[in-house]
């Protein structure tokens, strides 16, 4: 698919969803696998099926809703939560998994929070624990960036140090225990060997998943503003002796619910 398309797939999604809502939401929100239920939270929200939108691609797993949830909150900042996404491993392209992101960007978006389940390396890290992100390890070896025109350079950090910082004191403030380390993205769909979580332990990582890093590429060579959470459902091959599965990410991020819920409400009011 040439770049021309690609961009006109993008402006007729946007036409679509703008011809369904007059909102012009100013922070985007990709909530991950089993995180979805936020957007359920958001006042007056209004609701689009990813399916209905023109060439939006649509998950096939579990914990991954498919919506877009539009709402103006109290300090009359609008947001756009995209309720799950689609995995490279489901597409095998690139410019499917970081469609959520041209299209918020080209609703006005400058500012996007992303959200992820991933498996936890860092010993000192522990199921149902919240860990912002500082930096990235991409080990998908794909190129979000060649879908652009022209010259694209992301920011040398890529996730914005300010609001970083602002997010860990409004955790603090909030009671909340908010881990911070280095994601690290893989293509799936199989979970980590042993070996390959020892490989990215010593380069670095933190946590690991199986999305995220493409869409933080792109959003930065964009000029977007980037913050990232990961929620750590589980121990990582090799870190914990259970056997890892997908019910057991969207059971552990069910539990933590109320302080995902709390945090991300209390980041949004950073932008207000």
């Amino acid at each position: 698919m040439d770049m021309d398309t690609r961009q006109q797939q993008i402006q007729e999604s946007v036409s679509f969803v703008r011809a369904k809502t007059r909102q012009h939401p100013s922070v985007g929100l990709i909530l991950g696998s089993g995180l979805g239920d936020f957007a359920d939270t958001l006042p007056g929200a209004i609701t689009i099926a990813a399916s209905d939108i023109p060439h939006y691609p649509v998950s096939t797993v579990e914990g991954h809703r498919g919506r877009l949830v539009f709402s103006t909150l109290g300090s009359g900042l609008t947001v756009i939560a995209f309720q799950g996404r689609v995995h490279f491993y489901e597409s095998r392209d690139v410019h499917t998994v970081t469609f959520p992101v041209r299209l918020a960007h080209a609703l006005g978006v400058h500012t996007l929070l992303v959200t992820n389940a991933a498996g936890g390396i860092n010993k000192e890290f522990s199921p149902g624990d919240l860990m912002l992100i500082s930096d990235q390890l991409d080990f998908t070896w794909e190129n979000s960036l060649r879908i652009l025109t022209g010259t694209a350079r992301t920011r040398r950090f890529l996730y914005d140090p300010e609001l970083l910082s602002r997010a860990a004191e409004t955790a603090a403030s909030l009671g909340i225990r908010l881990r911070t380390g280095v994601y690290a993205g893989v293509k799936g769909p199989s979970y980590e060997t042993a070996a390959e979580v020892e490989m990215i332990r010593r380069l670095g990582g933190d946590v690991v998943g199986m999305s995220t890093v493409l869409e933080a590429h792109l959003a930065s060579a964009l000029g977007m503003r980037l913050v990232g959470i990961s929620c750590i459902t589980n121990k990582a091959t090799g870190i914990g002796g259970a056997k890892l599965n997908h019910q057991e990410v969207t059971e552990v991020a069910n539990r933590v619910r109320h302080d995902f819920s709390l945090l991300l409400n209390g980041i949004l009011q950073l932008f207000a």
